[in-house]
C-alpha cells in the first residue's frame, strides 16, 4: 500500500504502522488507525474466532453429557469412567473459558478500557483452545478404547493430539515468527 499523502504533498500521519525496511520505500506495515479503533478491529475479529470454538466445544461438551444416560455406560470399566470424567470436565472448562469474553465483554462494557478486554478475551480464547484440544484427545481417546481394546489407541491418538497440536500452534506460531519482524 503506498504511503498517503495530505493535500500539501506530505505523509498522512498514522497512529500505527512503520516504515517497512528492506528497500521497499513508500510502503507502511500494519494499519493506520488509532488504539480504539484497532481494539475495535481486534474484538470483532476475537468475536468470529471464538463463534467456531464455541459452536465445536458446546456441540462436543453436549454430546458428553448424555454419554452417562447411555445403556452401555454401565458396563464401562473403571479407567474408561475417570477417562470419561475427566474429558467432562475438560469440556466444561473449555465452555467456560470460551464463553468467558462474551461475560467479560458485557461486565466491563462502557468502561474504556477496550484493549485491556481485548487482551483479557484473547488469553481466555487460547486457554480455551488449549483445552478443547484436550477434550478432543480424551473424547477421542475414550471412544478408541471401547470401541476397541487394541493397543494402538494411545498412539493413534498421540498422532491425532500432534496433528491438532501441529495446525493450532506449532504452524501459526512457525508463521509469526517467519512472516512479522519486530519493529
Amino acid at each position: 500500500m503506498p504511503v498517503q499523502r495530505r493535500d500539501d504533498g506530505k505523509e498522512a500521519g498514522g497512529v500505527t504502522g512503520s516504515r517497512e525496511a528492506g528497500g521497499r520505500q513508500g510502503l507502511w506495515r500494519g494499519r493506520r488507525e488509532t488504539p480504539e479503533e484497532r481494539a475495535d478491529r481486534r474484538w470483532t475479529e476475537l468475536v468470529q474466532e471464538i463463534r467456531v470454538a464455541q459452536t465445536g466445544v458446546q456441540i462436543l461438551f453436549g454430546f458428553l453429557l448424555t454419554v452417562v444416560f447411555a445403556p452401555r455406560f454401565a458396563d464401562l470399566s473403571d479407567v474408561n469412567r475417570t477417562v470419561y470424567i475427566v474429558t467432562v470436565v475438560l469440556g466444561a472448562a473449555a465452555t467456560g473459558a470460551l464463553i468467558g469474553p462474551v461475560s467479560f465483554h458485557r461486565i466491563v462494557s462502557g468502561r474504556r478500557i477496550k484493549p485491556q478486554t481485548v487482551v483479557w478475551a484473547a488469553r481466555l480464547t487460547f486457554t480455551g483452545l488449549v483445552l478443547l484440544l484436550a477434550t478432543m484427545v480424551s473424547a477421542l481417546f475414550l471412544v478408541l478404547r471401547v470401541a476397541t481394546d487394541d493397543g494402538f489407541v494411545p498412539w493413534l491418538v498421540s498422532g491425532v493430539a500432534l496433528w491438532y497440536l501441529l495446525c493450532w500452534f506449532v504452524l501459526p506460531m512457525w508463521a509469526r515468527r517467519r512472516y512479522t519482524t519486530r519493529d
